[in-house]
Order: structure tokens, then C-alpha cells, then sequence
């Protein structure tokens, strides 16, 4: 699959970008746990029976699923920032459905709505790529790819706030405020991104796609009421397989393909993905265990007797840490890589989870059991993007960002339904209720602790990251924290300046790296002096390719042997390359 840009170089973004993008992440997340606080009052509330009012969150987890590595793909192709909009504005209407209503069948076409907007985390994370400068990146990315839980944690006691002391259809009010007020940020501080891909939009693909993941998904939430030996519940995940392994031989054969599969099939790609299946199936289980530990009567011997609002604020803290560890991931990103910290990150969410196991006793316990898994997720979730953009082309950063988060969301779907099966199986039946027991509780844990084990098994086998030639004092602008002046490392490649006529630097142009298959190994701007640096996967034969508004193209072939090379770029003498 090949790139297209368009002729002017991408905007310089405000300081203001990165936090409305984030913002705009929080929101999204919100829709999640928006109901939490509420789930088991659903049935009453709807006039319907438990088994049906399930759908009301299925519906959104369904809906998410699908419409992520599509938005990726269509931002993409049209637009980062314009899908972005889009499935914001989906999801406000969505919400504004939902609070008019309390029949079954159209609060579900509400959630279904609301959770089309899961797109809009991985049309962030393209955005910030094809804007901000590398010394930037690192932390952004962190912090839009952790707004899941940091919207999740902090979702939970506003909207417990809200329940417990105004009508429940206030919580979609609300979302609908945020989402309009994202909307507006969005449009008044971030701009478009004229990266592009070549192609079409693989309709087929998408329906396929589409098909498969229902048919995956609805037996793994509803397994549990149907049974999981039922003949609906393995009929369906029959049909997903078939489903799914047709999508994958069409996939290989269409030109423009929804999902790149060659690219998804790399190492790097693959492992990272089914490493962040892990790491959604632990980040969920704290949110099924610990509300409800906190909120069961002392009577029981274990539980610890708060209210629907204590216990989202205990849990909050963990969505706060993971906020606060965005900028001590990109330090340690910079000085370690995106690998290291990945396998750091599951180390602690193993240690939280471990430690847990005794912290159950006091409500300032799971407060500390939040922190700690809050840091250890917030590593995890922010190396998962650095590692995806590192092994795809930049025209499909949206498509590959929306599949890894597509892997993250069945990981919690995973996480919910195996959880939710283990506390029903341990549950005490007292006066007809199930109550979920401490042993469920701690069997919960365990499960969440041998899934970051895999984890980080898979992650031992992730490539290494070529070693640093040197460290780059890199100039922080007046936007830019001073802590990250140093938060970047260029690795050995090529670098030098792109120059114009009469050898004039050129700024903010366009430099691809090409290796010898034809695949765009890096690409990067010319900064205002003119200067650049492209780090090299491999030694070997390259072509480098620049391009800027008003100047002819150039593509020039170069050899790296080991040592970082200098090679100026003249856009002048197109097809000539100039040597430092």
C-alpha cells in the first residue's frame, strides 16, 4: 500500500492539540463505564428482564469493536481530524437518543451509537504522528492511548455521583455536553493532516470484517446466559471462524485492503497485538472486582460497606495514574524503548495484581492496589502505539492504531465474560441473590495476573530496537515541557539537511525512507534549518525521497553500512544526491 500527501508540508500544531485530543479520548472512554453505576438496576429501569438488559452493554462493546479499525481506515483515506469529528458527532447523537428514552430496543440503538465513537483513539494517535515534532511524540501518544482507562477511572464515581442523586438519563445528557464540547475544541485547535493513503475504501472488507467480529464477540459477552456448551453459543463462534479465515484469504487478494495483513503478520505487529489482548483482559478485571468488593455489606465478612460514590472514588485513582505516567513513559521510552517499557508496565500491573491479593481488608487497601495497577497499565497501554507506529508506514497509522485498540477491546470483552463466569460460579446464594464471594475474588485476580504473565512472555519476543548512536540534545520550543528536552534518541541512519535553490534550507519537508522491497521504512520533516534524521531498520540499499511545496520531487538511491551517514538532500537537482 502506498502513500499520498498532498503538496503542502503538515501544520505546525499549537500547544493546545495534544490535550484536546486527549480530551476528546476521555470522552469517548466515558461511554464505557458510563452505566456502571447503574447495571443492576437496569432491568427495573427498562421494564425488561436481566438477560435483555445486558444488551444495553454489549450493544456499545459490539459497535466499538466494529467501527474501530474501520474509522482508522477511513481516516486514513479522508481525513484523521474529519473522522475524528464524525464519530464524536455520532456519538452525541447517540447519547441525546438514549436520554429520551427508557424502551429496551432504542436505548440499545442509542449505546450502539455511542459506542461507534471507540474510532476516534486511534484517528488521535495518527493525528499527533503526522504532526508533532519527534520530541512531542512520545508522551502524546502515551496519553491519548491511556484516555481509555483514564476515562474509565474517572467515569466512575461522576457518574455514581450522578445516579444516586438525579434521574439516571442525566449521565447521557452529560456525555452528550462533553462530546459537543470535544467537538467544538477539535475544531477550533486541531487541524487536518494532509498524510493520506492511495486507494479505496474496501467496502467488502469492512462488512466482512464486521460479520466476523459480531459472531466472535456476541458469544463471548452472552456465553454466560446461553451457556457456553449451548448449541448457539458454538454455532456462532463456528461461523466466526469460517467467517473470519474468508475475510483473511480476501484481504490477501484485494489491492486496497481494509487491514493489511502482510503488515499485520510482521513480528513486531502480531505480538504487540496479542500482547495488548492481555493487557486488556488484566486492565478490566480491577474495574468488575473492586466496585463491587467495596460496595457489599460488612455483613458478609469481607465486604466493606461503602456507597455507590466512595467506591468510584476509590477506583479513580486509577485512571489518575495512568494520566500522570504519560510523561514518565516517554522518558523512559526514550532512554529504554517501547519494548522495555511494555514488559515494565505488565511487571507492575503482575506485582499490583499479587500484591492485591492481600490489600482487601480496607478501603484504603484497594486504593493502593488502584495506584499501582494504574501506573503499571498506563506503561502498558502507552508502549502499545510506539510499537505499532514503529513498524507501520505512516499512511496507515490509523488503519494499524484502530486494529491494536480492536485487540485491547476483546481483550476486556474476554476479561468480562471469564470473570463475570467466575464470580457467578463462586457466588453464595443468600435469599435467592448471588452474592460474589472473596474466594471469586481472588481466583479474579489470579486470572488477571497469568494473562500479563503471557504478556510479557509475548513481549520478550518482540525485536530489539537498534541501540542508540548517541543522545541528541533536542531544542524544547517555548510549548514544550523541559523535561522532555532529552526525551528522544536518534538511532543510527541518515541525516543531514534538505536544501533549495542557491542551497537555501528547506523547512517541513517531506523525507521517506524506502528499503529495497519497495516499503516505506520511515519517514520524518525537515525542521527550519533544513535539518532531518531517518533511523535505518537494517543495514543495506535505500532510496530517499523528498519532497516540498514548491519544489520539484527527488528520489535518491543511498547505502547504509552500519555508521550514521550524513546525506543532504537537493531539491534542486532532482535524482542527485549531495554529500554533506
Amino acid at each position: 500500500m502506498t502513500e499520498a500527501t498532498t503538496d503542502q508540508p503538515t501544520r505546525r500544531a499549537g500547544g493546545a492539540v495534544v490535550p484536546v485530543l486527549a480530551f476528546a479520548g476521555i470522552v469517548v472512554a466515558v461511554m464505557q463505564t458510563l452505566l456502571v453505576p447503574v447495571i443492576k438496576d437496569l432491568p427495573q429501569l427498562l421494564d425488561t428482564a436481566p438477560t435483555n438488559a445486558t444488551w444495553v452493554l454489549t450493544s456499545t462493546l459490539l459497535s466499538g469493536a466494529v467501527a474501530t479499525p474501520i474509522m482508522g481506515r477511513l481516516g486514513d483515506l479522508s481525513g484523521k481530524r474529519r473522522m475524528l469529528i464524525f464519530s464524536l458527532a455520532v456519538m452525541v447523537v447517540g447519547a441525546l437518543i438514549s436520554a429520551l428514552t427508557s424502551q429496551l430496543i432504542v436505548m440499545i440503538v442509542g449505546r450502539a451509537l455511542q459506542g461507534f465513537a471507540m474510532g476516534a483513539i486511534p484517528l488521535g494517535i495518527g493525528l499527533m504522528r503526522d504532526m508533532l515534532p519527534r520530541e512531542k511524540l512520545g508522551s502524546a501518544m502515551a496519553l491519548m492511548s491511556s484516555s481509555i482507562g483514564v476515562g474509565g477511572g474517572l467515569a466512575l464515581p461522576a457518574a455514581a455521583l450522578v445516579a444516586q442523586h438525579a434521574d439516571w438519563h442525566a449521565l447521557f445528557y452529560g456525555a452528550a455536553g462533553l462530546g459537543v464540547l470535544a467537538i467544538v475544541l477539535t475544531l477550533l485547535v486541531v487541524p487536518e493532516s494532509p498524510m493520506r493513503a492511495e486507494g479505496t475504501f474496501d467496502l467488502l472488507g469492512a462488512l466482512g470484517l464486521s460479520t466476523g467480529l459480531v459472531l466472535l464477540l456476541l458469544p463471548i459477552t452472552k456465553g454466560s446466559d446461553w451457556g457456553w456448551s449451548s448449541g448457539t453459543t458454538l454455532g456462532l463462534f463456528a461461523a466466526s471462524v469460517a467467517v473470519l479465515l474468508l475475510w483473511g484469504l480476501y484481504e490477501l487478494r484485494v489491492q486496497a485492503p481494509l487491514v493489511d495483513l502482510r503488515t499485520t503478520a510482521r513480528r513486531e505487529v502480531l505480538l504487540t497485538n496479542l500482547a495488548s489482548i492481555m493487557v486488556g483482559v488484566s486492565f478490566y478485571v480491577v474495574s468488575l472486582v473492586l466496585p463491587q468488593l467495596l460496595q457489599l455489606p460488612k455483613a458478609t465478612g469481607y465486604g466493606l460497606g461503602q456507597s455507590m460514590v466512595v467506591a468510584g472514588l476509590c477506583v479513580a485513582p486509577l485512571g489518575l495514574t495512568m494520566m500522570f505516567t504519560a510523561p514518565v513513559y516517554a522518558r523512559l521510552s526514550a532512554r529504554y524503548g517501547p519494548k522495555t517499557t511494555l514488559i515494565l508496565g505488565m511487571l507492575i500491573i503482575a506485582a499490583g495484581y499479587g500484591g492485591g491479593l492481600g490489600l482487601m481488608d480496607a478501603a484504603w487497601q484497594t486504593i493502593i492496589t488502584s495506584v499501582v495497577l494504574g501506573a503499571g497499565i498506563g506503561l502498558a497501554y502507552s508502549s502499545l502505539p510506539a510499537l505499532i507506529i514503529g513498524a507501520v508506514p505512516a499512511s496507515e497509522t490509523g488503519a494499524a492504531n484502530g486494529l491494536n485498540t480492536l485487540m485491547r477491546s476483546i481483550g476486556t470483552s474476554v476479561s468480562s465474560a471469564v470473570i463475570g463466569m467466575v464470580l457467578a460460579n463462586t457466588a453464595n446464594d443468600v435469599g435467592g441473590l448471588a452474592i460474589p464471594t472473596m474466594h471469586g475474588f481472588r481466583v479474579s485476580f489470579l486470572i488477571a495476573t497469568a494473562a500479563v504473565a503471557v504478556g510479557v512472555l509475548l513481549a520478550l519476543f518482540l525485536p530489539k530496537a537498534g541501540r542508540p548512536a548517541q543522545h541528541t540534545r533536542l531544542r524544547a520550543s517555548s510549548e514544550e515541557d523541559a523535561v522532555l528536552e532529552q526525551a528522544e534518541e536518534v538511532l543510527r541512519g541518515f541525516r543531514g539537511r534538505v536544501l533549495g535553490a542557491d542551497g537555501a534550507p528547506v523547512a517541513r519537508a517531506k523525507v521517506t525512507l524506502i528499503d529495497r522491497r519497495g516499503r516505506q521504512a520511515g519517514s520524518t520533516f525537515s525542521e527550519e534549518d533544513g535539518s532531518y534524521a531517518l533511523a535505518v531498520p537494517a543495514e543495506g540499499a535505500y532510496v530517499l525521497a523528498a519532497r516540498a511545496a514548491g519544489h520539484g520531487p527527488l528520489a535518491s538511491s543511498a547505502t547504509h553500512s552500519g555508521e550514521e551517514r550524513p546525506v543532504d538532500l537537493d531539491l534542486s537537482l532532482p535524482g542527485e544526491v549531495v554529500s554533506a
